[in-house]
C-alpha cells in the first residue's frame, strides 16, 4: 500500500525586541549565563508582570505578513506544566483567543499553506547539561515568541523545507527577528502522520520536538516517514507521541506521550488585561509594512536579472536593501547584481556575513563602478581589482577607482585598434569568413599595449569598425 505524507509545523520565533515580553530584561543573545534576568522573568513570588506593546507589534506585522486576520480583542492565558526550565511552573501564552487568526504561505507552485493562528508567548529558560550536574540558563526565559501554527497541508519533503524558508524570510522582512536557526531565533516542532493514498482521514499524529535546522528537519521528516509506514505494514499500531531527533544517528527517539490542549489547563491569565487594537492602528501598521521578498524578486527581474540571481538577492534582506540602493540610477542593474552574488559573496563566504552583509563598500560607490563600465571608461578586469581592494580595505572604493583613472596612461584607443589590426592580416581574413573568435588576437594585442587599461568591448567594436570600414573601401 502507498501513504502519502501529512506534515504540520508548531513555529516558534523570538522577537527581536530590545526588552523581554513582560519585564525590563534585555534581550541578548550569547550573554554570560543568568545575566539578563530579574525576579519576574525567573517567577519569583509577588512580582506582576507587564506585557511589551513593542512585542504585540512585531506579532501584528508578522501575522499581517503571512495574510492572517487581526484580531481586535486576544487574551493572554496560563499554560501549566512543569519542567525546571519554566521557573513559574506555568507559561504566560494564548490559546482560546489569538492575536492572529487564519492565514497562508503561498509556495512558488502556488500551493497555500494555510496558517491556522499565531498566537504571542513568552519563552523559557535553557537547560545545559554539564559533566557535574544539570543547569538551567533563564536568560531566555521571558524572551517574547511567536508561535505560527499550520494546518496539516504539507504533503512533501520540499514543500516542508520551503514553508520554513519564507516563514524566515517574512520574519526577516517585516524586521521582527534575525531568523536565525542555528541560533535558536526559529524553532519547529514538527508534527507528521501518514495516510493511505486516496484516504481522507489522518492517520496517527507524531510530533518531533525542537528542531532548529532545515536539513535536520528534512532527515528527520524522510526516517518518520519510513518508520510509521513500516509499523503500519508490519502490522503494528502508531501512538501519539513526542520524540526528539538524533543528529548523531540521523534517527527520532520516543521521549514521552503527546499532550493534547486539555492537558495544560489553560485558564486566563489573572495579572494582565485582555489585548484590545483599534483597527487604525493596524492599518497603519499594515500600510507601513516593507516591501516583501516575492514582490522584490518579480521586481528584479523586471529589470533584467535572471531570476535565479534574483532568488538569490532576496534571499538575504540587506543584500536585497544594499542592492536597492545601488541600482538607483544605474545603467546596468544585472551588472551590479553579478557582481553582488559573484565577487562580494565570494569575499564573505558564510551564510552569517551574507545575512549580515557588513561590507567596506557603499552602495552608491558601487553605482559608480557599475556606471563607468557602462560608459565604456573602465573595463572589467580592472573594476573587479578595484573592488577586490575596497573589500579588503585597501581604500575607499570611489577614491580608488579616480585614482586608478588620473593614474592610468592616456592612449588613442582607435589608433592603437587601427595599427593592430594592421598587424593581425591573418586574423582579420579570418574574421570576415565567419570566425568571430580570431578578434581575440587583435585585442589581445591592444590590451598589451593599453596594458590592460583599455576596455576590451569597446575596443572590439573600434576593431570591427575599422575591418568593415576597410572593405567598403576595397569594394569601392
Amino acid at each position: 500500500m502507498k501513504y502519502n505524507l501529512v506534515c504540520g509545523f508548531e513555529t516558534h520565533i523570538e522577537l527581536s525586541t530590545k526588552e523581554k515580553l513582560f519585564c525590563p530584561c534585555k534581550v541578548k543573545f550569547g550573554s554570560e549565563p543568568n545575566s539578563n534576568c530579574c525576579p519576574i522573568c525567573i517567577g519569583a513570588p509577588g512580582t506582576l508582570p507587564a506585557l511589551n506593546r513593542e512585542a504585540v507589534i512585531y506579532a501584528i506585522k508578522m501575522g499581517l505578513a503571512l495574510n492572517c486576520k487581526i484580531n481586535l480583542f486576544s487574551k493572554m492565558e496560563r499554560k501549566c506544566y512543569f519542567y525546571p526550565d519554566l521557573a513559574k511552573a506555568y507559561q504566560i501564552s494564548q490559546n482560546d483567543l489569538p492575536l492572529c487568526g487564519p492565514g497562508f504561505v503561498e509556495l512558488d507552485s502556488g500551493k497555500k499553506i494555510r496558517i491556522h493562528h499565531i498566537h504571542i508567548e513568552e519563552d523559557a529558560g535553557k537547560i545545559k547539561n554539564e559533566s557535574d550536574g544539570i543547569y538551567v540558563d533563564y536568560n531566555r526565559s521571558g524572551v517574547p515568541l511567536i508561535e505560527i501554527v499550520s494546518e496539516p497541508d504539507i504533503s512533501s519533503i520540499e514543500e516542508a523545507q520551503e514553508y520554513i524558508e519564507k516563514l524566515q524570510l517574512t520574519a526577516r522582512y517585516v524586521r521582527v527577528s534575525d531568523a536565525r536557526m542555528q541560533e535558536g531565533s526559529i524553532r519547529c516542532d514538527v508534527n507528521i502522520s501518514v495516510k493511505p493514498e486516496n484516504s481522507d482521514k489522518l492517520g496517527t499524529r507524531i510530533e518531533i520536538k525542537n528542531m532548529n535546522s532545515i536539513s535536520f528537519i528534512a532527515k528527520a521528516l524522510k526516517y518518520e516517514y519510513e518508520r510509521q509506514v513500516d509499523v503500519l505494514e508490519s502490522g503494528g499500531q502508531l501512538i501519539q507521541e513526542t520524540r526528539r531527533f538524533n543528529e548523531q544517528k540521523n534517527c527520532t527517539e520516543g521521549m514521552r506521550e503527546k499532550e493534547d490542549a486539555s492537558d495544560y489547563g489553560y485558564f486566563p491569565e489573572p495579572n494582565l488585561p485582555s489585548i484590545c487594537l483599534e483597527q487604525e492602528k493596524v492599518d497603519e501598521i499594515k500600510k507601513n509594512l516593507p516591501e516583501m521578498y516575492y514582490s522584490r524578486k518579480k521586481r528584479y527581474i523586471s529589470l533584467g536579472v535572471p531570476e535565479k540571481t534574483a532568488s538569490l538577492l532576496v534571499k538575504y534582506v540587506n543584500v536585497s536593501d544594499f542592492f536597492d540602493s545601488a541600482i538607483k540610477n544605474c545603467k546596468s542593474p544585472e551588472r551590479v547584481a553579478n557582481l553582488i552574488i559573484g565577487q562580494i559573496f565570494s569575499f564573505l563566504g558564510s551564510e552569517t556575513e551574507k545575512e549580515e552583509f557588513k561590507i567596506s563598500v557603499s552602495p552608491q560607490d558601487l553605482n559608480y563602478l557599475v556606471n563607468l563600465i557602462a560608459d565604456n571608461k573602465l573595463n572589467m578586469a580592472s573594476a573587479k581589482n578595484l573592488l577586490s581592494s575596497a573589500l579588503e580595505g585597501k581604500g575607499n572604493l570611489k577614491d580608488l577607482i579616480d585614482k586608478f583613472i588620473s593614474e592610468s596612461p592616456k592612449f588613442d584607443l582607435k589608433a592603437i585598434c587601427s595599427d593592430c589590426t594592421e598587424a593581425c592580416p591573418e586574423a582579420v581574413q579570418d574574421y570576415l569568413n565567419g570566425k568571430e573568435k580570431a578578434l581575440q588576437a587583435i585585442i589581445g594585442k591592444v590590451m598589451a599595449k593599453t596594458r590592460g587599461s583599455a576596455n576590451a568591448a569597446e575596443a572590439k567594436n573600434i576593431i570591427i569598425s575599422i575591418i568593415n570600414e576597410k572593405k567598403d573601401v576595397e569594394k569601392n
